[in-house]
């Protein structure tokens, strides 16, 4: 089929027509083809693109202020709250054992100086809540005195602690050397004296009240140095509070009768 020149002329026409259209499409589009309205290609352009931040490229946050920080914590601190105010509570009890055992033991300090001075106090490791007391004067026609001349026994040594509650509480007080029997002195030093029980305590008693009491009941209970021991139990601390302990309750259950003197 031979094409006539006119129609020829048409087919040439629209051909150009077309080359010219596409032309135009291109120069509209850059050459790195990153201008599309499609999605996909604009998440995969901002890749190939300098002025985007990347997360691995973004800027860390500045530190938070102090006012967050303090905000931050009244979280925690509120859970702490009520254990705070338990301890509070006992904050001027403790106050007050500070203030009373600072003017007594002031006071000791100022007399156990004296020739007369029937017993001395110092701090066990510079603990104003535990001392040591040596008490040097006891009667001097007692057994127990003659016990201690003979032997060279210059004084009884007595260990004292004051609990968290005194002087509301009674402190706890026994015998650390010589090894006493009789004289109301107990295992491991424990001390028998309504005096340093709950129920017998009084709040306005004061150390050397305590301490004459006892020099009057240690001869009172017969009170001897122990030469050769009965029981081959420790004298020491633990002994002590455990032979204590027992005391108090059977004395609450019983109450405080005075025994005989051949009992100690």
């Amino acid at each position: 089929m031979v094409m006539s020149t006119r129609s020829t002329e048409k087919v040439v026409a629209a051909f150009r027509k077309l080359f010219r259209s596409s032309e135009k499409i291109n120069e509209q589009e850059p050459d790195d083809g990153s201008s599309t309205n499609s999605p996909s290609r604009r998440i995969l352009g901002r890749h190939h693109r300098p002025d985007v931040v990347t997360p691995a490229e973004a800027p860390l946050l500045d530190k938070p202020s102090t006012s967050q920080m303090n905000n931050a914590n009244c979280f925690f601190k509120a859970k702490k709250s009520s254990e705070n105010c338990s301890q509070s509570i006992a904050v001027p009890e403790r106050g007050v054992r500070l203030r009373r055992l600072m003017k007594e033991f002031s006071e000791i300090q100022r007399t156990q100086h004296r020739r007369d001075s029937t017993f001395t106090a110092e701090l066990v490791n510079d603990n104003l809540f535990e001392w040591h007391i040596r008490l040097h004067r006891i009667d001097p026609e007692s057994e127990l005195a003659d016990d201690m001349k003979e032997l060279g026994i210059p004084h009884i040594l007595l260990h004292i602690i004051f609990p968290e509650h005194f002087p509301f509480t009674p402190p706890f007080m026994r015998v650390i050397s010589p090894r006493i029997e009789k004289g109301f002195v107990m295992e491991g030093g424990a001390i028998c004296m309504e005096l340093l029980t709950p129920r017998g305590w009084a709040s306005a008693y004061t150390i050397e009240a305590v301490i004459t009491q006892f020099a009057a009941s240690i001869v009172k209970g017969q009170g001897r140095v122990a030469r050769k021991p009965k029981t081959n139990k420790e004298f020491n601390r633990r002994s002590a509070e455990e032979s204590f302990r027992s005391l108090v309750k059977t004395h609450e259950k019983y109450g405080w009768v005075t025994p005989p003197l051949a009992e100690g």
